[in-house]
């Protein structure tokens, strides 16, 4: 698709391209809402891995980039056709130097949505945008630990139950390994299993093998083994002073064990080592199990606010578990075996936001 220029306003034009400009990631490196994930390498992670179609739009003012939106299209008879800002990662949406900005990228995605006949855009923001004039959905929430400077006033700060908890590990003689793309069959071999007993389809393992190309030395893998059984893992991504955990897994016999606590707390100490200032635990729903895990760490909750375009006559949608529609369902995927689960997953999740 060649430049396509969707809005004009006085000197404020949008375009719509399917190749990102040369300036593009120059401008997410100073936008102070900006995440690894608005970077071109993360957002082409859907067109790479899943062949989904991605779109930039761009916001030009006197020659220069003054706000940008990412978008990938996805489409499925069963959930129907969309656009999102980002697809697979918790954060993504607009970036722009004001709110005149803002509308103007809205206005070309509305613009875009109603070209490609879309039963809805989701934009996810970190901030609320006013100004848009777009419904938006409260239910996310992503849990965030302030650090301290040392692991020692880290551990004081987490007080006594949970530091008996992490120290309870040290019975079953855990393994700590730390790593990059090399860890991804590890990862996989617990998350996988986490996420059919969750009754969710599993993204493929060449989708991780993708993120740890595109984000290079932003993301980390860390492994827990005992006896050499891998029971505990997770992957970290780096945004400036935050680092966040998107996805983690541990086996039931981690959980009775503790090894998911000494997991986090190995999380939590590299990122006070790497001079990280945040600690996000990810996203979660409010009040949920996850939710209150994350809660008992200390963190606190900080709303998401993701904002939909609508066609007229249509309601925000509900793709998730929480919609009786998919209950049953889930229910089912979560009895399926696990090599199964990981065969027919990836076809199912290219087109799960």
């Amino acid at each position: 698709m060649g430049r396509q220029n969707h809005r004009e306003a006085g000197a404020l034009r949008v375009f719509t391209e399917s190749v990102a400009p040369a300036e593009w990631d120059s401008y997410v490196d100073r936008h102070p809402l900006a995440t690894a994930y608005h970077r071109v390498s993360a957002v082409l992670v859907g067109r790479k891995e899943f062949g989904l179609d991605v779109w930039f739009l761009t916001a030009e003012e006197d020659g220069r980039i003054v706000g940008l939106l990412p978008l990938v299209e996805q489409s499925s008879l069963l959930f129907g056709c969309f656009l999102v800002s980002l697809p697979f990662f918790t954060y993504g949406g607009i970036l722009a130097d004001n709110d005149r900005v803002a509308a103007a990228l809205s206005a070309a995605a509305a613009a875009l949505g109603q070209t490609r006949r879309v039963d809805h855009i989701e934009l996810r923001h970190r901030i609320p945008l006013t100004g848009l004039g777009m419904p938006d959905r409260l239910d996310k929430v992503s849990l965030v630990l302030s650090l301290p400077a040392s692991e020692s006033e880290l551990g004081k700060r987490l007080g006594s139950k949970l530091r008996s908890q992490i120290r309870r590990a040290e019975r079953e003689d855990p393994e700590v390994i730390w790593g990059g793309a090399e860890l991804i069959p590890d990862f996989y071999l617990v998350f996988s299993r986490s996420m059919r007993d969750l009754g969710t389809p599993v993204y493929p393992r060449g989708f991780f093998e993708s993120v740890c190309r595109a984000l290079e030395d932003r993301v980390s893998i860390l492994v827990v083994r005992v006896r050499g059984q891998v029971q505990a893992a997770a992957i970290i991504v780096r945004h400036g002073k935050c680092i966040e955990v998107p996805w983690a897994a541990a086996t039931p016999d981690a959980k009775r064990n503790a090894i998911n606590m000494r997991m986090y707390w190995e999380l939590l100490a590299f990122s006070v080592r790497a001079g990280a200032e945040l600690f996000d635990f990810g996203r979660s729903t409010v009040h949920s199990g996850t939710y209150r895990f994350k809660m008992q760490w200390g963190a606190k909750p900080m709303q998401l606010y993701w904002h939909y375009w609508l066609p007229e006559g249509h309601e925000i949608p509900k793709l998730n578990q929480s919609n009786p529609k998919y209950a049953l369902a889930a229910s089912l995927w979560s009895r399926m075996p696990v090599w199964c689960a990981n065969l027919i997953g990836p076809m199912i999740v290219r087109n799960l936001p």
